[in-house]
């Protein structure tokens, strides 16, 4: 790093959120995300990507209201790494 930045006293600033989204890790096969980008490379977010699909797979396309448990995702995420 330069010497004539210093971040020092620097603060860190509030987390940017979305209504209705929540933050997570998890940990995809190397394989499955390569495909997610792959699909995206012309443009858009491969997370989206990932939402959209899952959202798909258990039926809430469209439905923006209606929660998503870890219970069901953790159901769907199972069933598309075993198929992969």
């Amino acid at each position: 790093m330069r010497d004539e930045y210093d971040f020092s006293n620097g603060k860190r600033g509030a987390l940017i959120t979305e209504p209705g989204k929540e933050r997570i890790t998890i940990r995809l096969d190397a394989a499955v995300l390569a495909w997610f980008r792959d699909q995206v490379k012309g443009g858009g977010n491969y997370q989206t990507l990932i939402n959209d699909a899952l959202k798909a797979h258990i039926g809430l396309a469209g439905k923006e209201d209606v929660p998503l448990t870890v219970r069901k995702l953790r159901e769907v995420l199972r069933q598309e790494l075993h198929a992969a």
